[in-house]
């Protein structure tokens, strides 16, 4: 290992913990864009030493400021932002959700070149069932678009069609990967799709309104049975006097309203954890399980359960681009289905 390297993995684990412009890590590594190789040197670099970045230095925005942090924090740092991660009731989603979230957008995608006949497109689409295949010289000379309705208009004119004429050209609905979702639907829903270019300008992916679709219902179901299950938590733990509620707030004024909608799901957990060290908050949880009247529920089990209930609406109100586990999904069903049967 030369110097020169030595050097610079020096600087990196100094600025741990501290935050610097994509510009100034560019600068570190000599470079001033961002391209496929030297997004892998940077990455690999930051691997090798223990560190990353959030928000990623490969997928965010040319003015964006990055926190380096050790590896092993990059996705908690971008979940937990501030201290235990505990949003407030009703809280939205904390991050912009990137066209780059979609995993159709950074998946590859299947493309002819400008030298190819048509019959090669029409094929791919096809057997593919596709509505459109890119025409694609290298890895980001986009040169076009087939789809069945170019192909189409090519015979409805009496010309014979071949790939030049038949593509489409102008207006071609392309995104960057770290460029926010909701501002290219008005492109998905005009054209059906949208190209995607990485940070490097490689065209990386397609994505389509069918994934788009699919992304979006695997997000919303967490969050409708999240909902479900605090509705049902609050209509339960609601009858509790109205000082038991007050116990688990903050000691100031303005929060001290005895209201269960105003407690943080964390609050919940206070109210039935057995083993919290607050003794007072835990003789109060003893009173609080006894005036449920759930006696044949274990509660020991029943707590582990809304901590990873927690766990997981946290992970999904920050919107966290990381898929939940199915096993999460059958969690949060699991735990909604009990509460119902409980009420």
């Amino acid at each position: 290992m030369t110097d020169n390297n030595l050097s610079l993995r020096q600087q990196l684990l100094e600025r741990r913990g501290a935050s610097m412009a994509l510009s100034e890590l560019l600068a570190l590594f000599d470079v001033r864009v961002r391209t496929y190789q030297t997004v892998s040197l940077i990455r690999d670099t930051l691997q090798e030493i223990g560190l990353a970045t959030v928000p990623s230095f490969a997928t965010c925005g040319l003015k964006a400021n990055l926190l380096i942090v050790g590896e092993e924090e990059g996705v908690a740092e971008a979940v937990d932002e501030a201290g235990d991660g505990e949003l407030a009731p009703g809280a939205l989603p904390q991050q912009s959700f990137k066209i780059g979230d979609i995993p159709a957008a950074s998946a590859g995608l299947i493309s002819v070149t400008s030298s190819d006949p048509l019959t090669r497109a029409t094929y791919l689409m096809r057997a593919n069932n596709y509505s459109q295949v890119p025409v694609i010289d290298g890895q980001s000379d986009l040169r076009g678009v087939v789809t069945w309705s170019s192909v189409a208009a090519r015979y409805e004119t009496g010309l014979a069609p071949t790939l030049a004429n038949a593509m489409v050209t102008d207006s071609l609905p392309v995104a960057e990967v770290h460029q926010e979702l909701f501002a290219q639907l008005p492109l998905v829903a005009e054209h059906g799709y949208v190209l995607v270019r990485s940070n490097s300008g490689v065209v990386c992916g397609i994505v389509t309104a069918a994934d788009i679709a699919d992304r979006f219902h695997e997000t919303a179901l967490p969050f409708f049975l999240v909902g479900e299950i605090e509705f049902r938590l609050r209509k339960c733990l609601g009858e509790l006097p109205p000082e038991r509620i007050k116990a688990v707030q903050p000691n100031r004024p303005e929060t001290q309203t005895g209201n269960i909608a105003d407690l943080m799901f964390g609050d919940y957990v206070k109210l039935l954890d057995a083993h919290q060290q607050d003794r007072r908050l835990r003789e109060n949880a003893d009173g609080n399980w006894q005036a449920l009247g759930w006696s044949g529920v274990d509660r020991t089990q029943f707590v582990h359960h809304l901590k990873e209930v927690k766990s997981t609406r946290n992970m999904i109100a920050h919107f966290d681009s990381k898929r939940l586990t199915p096993e999460r999904i059958t969690e949060l069903r699991q735990f909604s289905g009990l509460l119902r049967q409980l009420m």
